[in-house]
C-alpha cells in the first residue's frame, strides 16, 4: 500500500498526539477495531511500548466480523490486546432505547474498563474519539466525562479526515474502512433492543455487502419495518431485478415484513433525527479538550 508522506501541519499533529500519550504512565485504549480507536491505538504502542493495552468490548450488538477485524489489527499493531464481555444488554435503560442508549452503553463499558485497570498495569482510558463527534449527537461522550476518558485525537486537534491520512500514512490497512457503528445503533428509538433483533440486522447488512456494498445500513423500525440506505448511486441496483427480489426473499427469510429502500441514500446517524430535543440537549457533546 502506497504511504503518502504527510503535510507539514499534520505531520505537526501525529507527533503532538504521540507526546500526549508518551507523558502517560499508560493507557487502555477502547478499541473497537474502527479506524479512530485504530490509530490512537498504534500511537499508543509507539509511545508507551507494553504499557499500552486495547481492550474491546463484546455484546450481541458486536458484529462477529468486527470482532474479529479488532483481534486481526491489534496483532498486526503489536499491541496486547484483550476481549471483555459487557452486560449493557442486562440494563433496562440500555434495552428501552430511547435515545440514550449510547451513554448506557459506554459507561458499562468504561466501568467494565475500569475495574481491568489494576490488573491491566495502566491507570489511564482513552477513546477514539475526534474532533467531528462533537459536532453530532453522542450521549457516549457523556459517559466518556464522567468516567475522566481521555480523548487523544481531539487533544491533538485530529478530523476524521486527519486520522485516515495518518492511519494511511502509517500503513494500517483500514484507512479507508467505513464507520461500523454497534448494531444496537440501527433500530429506532423506541423499539426496544434485542438480540434477536441485532442478529437480524447483522445478517441482513452482510447480505448488502455481499453484494459488494461497502457502505450500507438496515435501519430497523417498529412493525418489523426494514430501511435500507445505501450511497445514491447504488439505489437503483437494488430496486431493479433480479437484485430486487433477491433482496426481498432474504430480508422475509430473516423476518422483516415490510422492506423499503431510503431515496436519501446512505447518512451516517439518520436515526439520530428521532431522538427528542430535550435529550439532545441533556446529553450535548462537550467540546472542551485537555492540552
Amino acid at each position: 500500500m502506497e504511504r503518502p508522506e504527510l503535510t507539514p501541519d499534520l505531520a505537526a499533529k501525529r507527533d503532538l498526539l504521540l507526546t500526549i500519550l508518551a507523558n502517560l504512565p499508560g493507557v487502555a485504549v477502547a478499541f473497537s477495531g474502527g479506524i479512530d480507536s485504530t490509530v490512537v491505538a498504534r500511537a499508543a504502542t509507539l509511545a508507551l511500548g507494553d504499557r499500552a493495552v486495547a481492550v474491546t468490548a463484546d455484546s450481541p450488538s458486536v458484529p462477529r466480523a468486527e470482532l474479529a477485524t479488532a483481534s486481526e489489527l491489534a496483532q498486526l499493531i503489536g499491541i496486547r490486546h484483550i476481549v471483555v464481555q459487557t452486560a449493557e444488554f442486562d440494563n433496562p435503560d440500555y434495552l428501552k432505547n430511547d435515545g440514550t442508549r449510547c451513554y448506557h452503553c459506554k459507561s458499562e463499558l468504561y466501568s467494565q474498563v475500569e475495574r481491568l485497570l489494576p490488573q491491566l498495569g495502566v491507570p489511564v482510558i482513552a477513546s477514539g474519539a475526534n474532533l467531528d463527534d462533537q459536532g453530532d449527537y453522542r450521549p457516549g461522550l457523556a459517559a466518556a466525562a464522567e468516567h475522566a476518558i481521555r480523548h487523544p485525537l481531539q487533544e491533538a486537534g485530529f478530523t476524521k479526515a486527519d486520522v485516515r491520512a495518518v492511519a494511511r500514512h502509517w500503513g494500517l490497512p483500514t484507512w479507508d474502512k467505513p464507520a461500523a457503528p454497534c448494531l444496537s445503533s440501527r433500530l429506532a428509538p423506541g423499539l426496544a433492543v434485542t438480540p434477536e433483533r441485532t442478529r437480524r440486522v447483522e445478517d441482513a447488512e452482510a447480505f448488502l455487502r455481499g453484494l459488494g456494498l461497502r457502505e450500507c445500513r438496515v435501519r430497523y423500525h417498529e412493525g418489523d419495518l426494514a430501511r435500507v440506505e445505501v450511497p445514491l448511486a447504488e439505489v437503483g441496483k437494488l430496486a431493479t431485478d433480479p437484485v430486487r427480489g433477491n433482496l426481498a426473499r432474504e430480508f422475509h427469510r430473516l423476518g422483516f415484513k415490510f422492506i423499503t429502500l431510503d431515496l436519501d441514500g446512505f447518512r451516517s446517524g439518520s436515526l439520530n433525527d428521532l431522538v427528542p430535543l430535550e435529550l439532545k440537549t441533556r446529553y450535548a457533546p462537550i467540546s472542551k479538550t485537555r492540552v
